[in-house]
């Protein structure tokens, strides 16, 4: 009897499926290199490729071998899918922003782009990487506005409207919340920081301390403390976060020195 078994001929090597790639969503902090945390230094390290915002892809120095594609700031999902589209392809891809990507950036859009996207995406290794978002390198600069309870708020109306915006602008301030705003002006909708100021003003005292951090941390930074009655929006542009204390908010004066704004780790009651 002939050992010889009829079929198609089968080869000693199993075939292994191509190995996935990966993706990290990499938080560039406030913009100086001595704030990038290592953790993220590493995972730009490790790339093939780097997507993002322009400005902020030309933040990362490449390394030889590495490739940079810089976008327009309105194509977010465009940006994930062409980064998950990328990973599955076997790259290593470094999606960037500045501060924390988790805070009004990418990482909200690489989740929903792997939640409607094909399966194959999510089987893919998909990391956050955080960084030092705007609200915390402002508070920083000036004392410990955030020292209590705090909320944060993107003024832009271009994924909710500007109803829902006052309606949240009204509870946190009644609510007692220190708020930190995001995207407070820019040259589409210049009206709303003033508009902001406006609802908040029915909720809170004019005395309520605002502090307007622009580019903190860089070489062009500018902090100003001011009350929410004197506070002029004109100062404000998209590369500014604005803070609003709450009534608990203080700030203490310094012979020759900036002063300390803090909002003390007790509260009173409730309103």
């Amino acid at each position: 009897m002939s050992g010889r078994v009829d079929g198609p001929a089968v080869s000693g090597r199993v075939e292994e499926p191509p190995t996935p790639g990966r993706l990290v969503v990499v938080g560039l902090g406030p913009g100086p290199e001595a704030q990038l945390t290592g953790a993220a230094r590493a995972a730009l390290a490790g790339v093939t490729d780097v997507l993002g915002y322009g400005p902020y892809v030309a933040r990362v120095a490449l390394a030889p071998g590495q490739t940079a594609h810089a976008t327009d700031n309105r194509a977010e999902i465009e940006r994930a899918r062409t980064a998950l589209a990328l990973a599955a392809g076997g790259r290593a891809v470094a999606m960037v922003s500045g501060g924390d990507p988790g805070v009004f950036a990418m990482a909200a859009a690489v989740c929903e782009a792997v939640e409607h996207g094909p399966e194959a995406w999510r089987r893919l290794e998909v990391e956050m990487v955080p960084g030092v978002t705007a609200m915390l390198a402002v508070a920083a600069r000036c004392g410990a506005p955030l020292g209590h309870d705090f909320c944060a708020l993107s003024l832009s109306d271009n994924l909710k409207p500007w109803e829902t915006v006052e309606a949240r602008l009204r509870a946190a301030a009644g609510a007692g919340f220190v708020l930190a705003l995001y995207n407070p002006a820019s040259r589409a909708r210049p009206w709303q920081l003033g508009r902001a100021f406006a609802v908040l003003g029915e909720v809170l005292p004019a005395e309520t301390l605002v502090i307007f951090g622009r580019a903190a941390l860089r070489q062009d930074e500018r902090i100003e403390v001011t009350s929410l009655g004197a506070a002029d929006p004109g100062r404000a542009d998209m590369a500014t976060c604005v803070i609003i204390g709450s009534t608990e908010t203080r700030v203490v004066p310094r012979p020759g020195l900036p002063p300390l704004v803090y909002s003390p780790r007790s509260a009173g009651p409730a309103r």
